[in-house]
This record gives structure tokens, sequence and C-alpha cells, in this order.
């Protein structure tokens, strides 16, 4: 799977292809990228239906186009191996460069296998029903209009407290690299049997991200009323949400399975991805003219 709207995406592909069949085994893909990236391979008409007919699944992108693989795909338990093709990439095994040694670190069964968990959230929004998985987050927040949003959050039927503020995101291990971390909330291991609840801007300074047990039911219930609020789960729109709606999210039944490479480390990644390595210092920006800065990583000796 690839995002085959960019030119690099079909490129991708098409490398990918040649590369695999060199070694003597078998690529699929979908139609539409098939036919967007002119691939003479199987194809199957969706993410579904290719996972379910594949021993590994490459998805070339950003942590969007991971994300839209585990939501198209349906909950299949098919792993998972990203290419990074975006900017961050949390969820992204490999840059596209090393895609020649990636692939002979798979022949080599060098690799372990990652279960992650998903978020699932039900409940009802304007008389519509809401069912819907996510594997970063789930959101409640305000809609077009910027206005204060009041929420009651319980958990496991024990009142928690009422956030006002712009939203609530109530995230997985996996999501707290994404909007949850944006918004204040603490990086967590993946490996740790946990959620994270964290308030968007809220109201009150004392309100802080409170963590709970993976096995925990968390209950959102709006209190503000004449206020369009929306819920989504990983960045897509489920439903509108009225003045005493509820929101229950609790763990998913199905879960994620994500391969990494042999020597893959989660703090690794984030040293290098969120650049902690060293002194942060700030540099003008020589090749600018709005006098804009940079920040520059400077590693300091003891």
């Amino acid at each position: 799977m690839a995002n085959c709207g960019l030119p690099a995406g079909r490129a991708a592909l098409r490398r990918a292809l040649a590369l695999i069949t060199r070694h003597g085994r078998l690529a699929a893909t979908e139609q539409s990228a098939a036919c967007q990236a002119g691939l003479k391979c199987p194809a199957f008409p969706n993410a579904a239906a290719l996972a379910r007919h594949s021993d590994l699944l490459m998805v070339f992108g950003g942590d969007g186009t991971i994300l839209r693989a585990v939501r198209e795909s349906g909950g299949c338990q098919t792993p998972i191996l990203g290419i990074n093709m975006g900017r961050l990439g949390f969820l992204n095994a490999v840059a596209v460069a090393d895609l020649p040694g990636a692939l002979q670190q798979l022949w080599d069964n060098d690799f372990i296998i990652e279960r992650r968990p998903l978020l699932a959230a039900t409940g009802r929004g304007q008389g519509k029903a809401i069912h819907s998985r996510a594997l970063n987050d789930i959101v409640i927040s305000h809609g077009a209009v910027s206005r204060v949003v009041e929420l009651e959050v319980s958990v496991n039927g024990e009142a928690l407290t009422q956030y006002r503020g712009d939203g609530l995101i109530v995230s997985s291990p996996t999501g707290s690299t994404a909007y949850s971390l944006s918004a204040g909330g603490p990086i967590i291991s993946p490996a740790s049997q946990v959620f994270a609840i964290t308030p968007i801007c809220p109201h009150a300074l004392s309100n802080r991200s409170v963590i709970v047990h993976s096995n925990a039911t968390v209950k959102v219930k709006v209190l503000s009323g004449q206020l369009e609020i929306i819920v989504s789960a990983d960045g897509q729109m489920q439903a509108a949400l009225g003045c005493g709606d509820v929101v229950t999210i609790r763990r998913a039944r199905r879960h994620v399975r994500l391969l990494h490479l042999g020597g893959w480390s989660f703090f690794d990644t984030v040293r290098r991805k969120l650049r902690w390595s060293g002194s942060a210092v700030l540099h003008p920006n020589p090749a600018g003219r709005d006098g804009s800065i940079e920040l520059a990583e400077v590693s300091v000796e003891p």
C-alpha cells in the first residue's frame, strides 16, 4: 500500500516490486495502486482483501498512511511494515532509502512482531450509533466554531472531573506520540498497558493528563448545549454529539501487529525523531531572508 497520489509513492511501489520479485517472492497490491503506478502484479480490490491474502503488508508513506491501512484492513492480523516517506513517521520502521537492506533482513528472519492495542468507542451521537476503532486516539472536540467544550469524564464508573476547554483526547501508547503529545500529554512506551486521558487547551491550568489501566472503561458525557461537538477516531470524524450524549471508550478486542527489523528500539526512535541528542540551540537561518531561526543539535561533551 502507498499514497499513490504522489510520484514518490508510485516510484517506491515500483522499486519494491522489482526488489521483491528479484528474490523470488510474490508481491501484490491494491487495484487502484496497480493502475496508478503501472504495476504488473496480482491486485486486490481493497486493502482488506489484500491483507487477508498476504503474509506481510508493506505500507509506504507517513503515519497517516499506516492509520489508513489499519482502518481499511478491517482488523486483519497480517503484520504491517511501515516504510517512511513522510516526516516524523513514528510508526514507520524503515526509511525508503534503506529498503534493499530491510528486505534482506526479512529474508533472514531478522525481525520481531509487536502487538499494539486498539481503542474502541461506542455510544450514540444525536441518535446515530457510534462503533469506532482507533490505533492512535479517540478525540472529542468542538467543530468549526472554536468555543469552550464542557465534558464530564468517569473511569470505571467513578467520577474523574469535568473538563472545560477545546476537547479531550483518549490515546493508546501508540497515540502518545501523536495528537496527545502536541496537547502536552506524556510519551508512553508501547509495552505499557495504559491509556492517557489528555485535555486539549484546558480552561483550568491544573488539568493535566491522567494515566489509566488499559482495562479501564472511560465514559465521556457532553455537557455543552447548542454547540457543534464531534467525536473522531484517528482523525476521521465519526459522529456529531449533542448535550447529554455519552461516548464509552475502552480497549478493543482486536489489536494491530507491527513488524520491526532487528535492532529496532522505541526509545532510539523517540530520540531520533524528536532530536533529543545533545543540546538544542538557536542559530539564525542563513538561507532565509525573513529573519527566521532554526534549531540545531549540538552534542555536549561532559
